[in-house]
């Protein structure tokens, strides 16, 4: 079996099952929701500054949008910041499912060349984890627009650099499917690989990134982390705005997009290197 051939192959794993377009629907509300009831939030916030001052803590507590914080990015990044597990999800469990499912014993006899097998599933992922974005910013940014809009703000869709936000928020859950596939292969328990997923997503990187951001040594190395290169390929986030200090320290969005790259390509490679060639039965 050639290499377009396992492609096609890899497509049909996916596209025969629920899981994508159950992720996809969870997707969409998820981000739509999120993204939509932060755009109202910050849209009365902007339109009523008085009453959101008093409510966030009186007149002393500051505006709770920072005076230039341009909102339609920050709301529309909402995508990839939150968005970016469900294609590492996808991209585990296309690997985890073969050992849970006992399907890789015939998928090796017939395509015998297992690296072949398994950079057809990172190709196969990145294709997919760039669909989701897709799926992810229709939300973010339907959502968004319509609630900004609702308060008469600017909604950036007739700028070019909002599509390029969205266009590299794109790349970047495409991304995020490579480095699916990298921890599917390190860690082929299918539960084990859900839990490092949603505890890192959710718990562990969050508060590395809130340490690092204490002081300029920690971080010029938490500006590395995946979630931080993928806030920086993208060029707007939510978190970045919370965390003192973040734009200064955020890498540019190629040097991003490379982080990002290079964490996919060597966990594969070192998963390729190492489970994916013993025996499976």
């Amino acid at each position: 079996m050639n290499g377009w051939n396992a492609i096609g192959a890899e497509f049909r794993k996916v596209f025969t099952t629920r899981m994508w377009w159950l992720l996809a629907i969870i997707l969409f509300a998820y981000v739509g929701v999120t993204a939509g009831g932060l755009g109202a939030f910050l849209g009365w916030a902007t339109a009523n500054p008085e009453a959101a001052a008093e409510a966030s803590g009186g007149p002393g507590g500051g505006a709770v949008v920072p005076p230039g914080t341009e909102l339609a990015p920050l709301i529309y990044s909402f995508a990839s910041s939150i968005g970016y597990v469900f294609p590492v999800l996808l991209g585990a469990l296309a690997v985890t499912s073969e050992y849970r499912h006992k399907t890789l014993t015939p998928t090796f006899l017939a395509a015998p060349h297992r690296q072949v097998v398994l950079w057809s599933k990172f190709a196969t992922q990145i294709v997919i984890g760039a669909g989701l974005g897709v799926v992810a910013f229709a939300a973010s940014v339907g959502a968004g627009a319509a609630a900004l809009a609702g308060f008469g703000l600017d909604t950036g869709l007739d700028s070019s650099d909002t599509w390029a936000l969205i266009g590299r928020g794109v790349l970047a859950l495409a991304l995020w499917g490579g480095i699916g596939v990298g921890l599917g292969v390190l860690v082929v328990n299918q539960v084990a690989a859900i839990v490092i997923v949603i505890v890192f997503a959710q718990f562990i990187e969050p508060i590395l990134r809130i340490v690092a951001s204490l002081s300029e040594v920690t971080a010029a190395i938490g500006k590395f982390l995946p979630g931080a290169a993928s806030d920086a390929l993208v060029g707007a986030s939510f978190y970045t705005m919370a965390t003192p200090g973040g734009t200064a320290q955020s890498l540019e969005w190629w040097q991003g997009g490379l982080v990002l790259l290079g964490i996919a390509v060597v966990a594969t490679v070192i998963g390729g290197a190492t489970t994916w060639r013993r025996d499976v039965t």
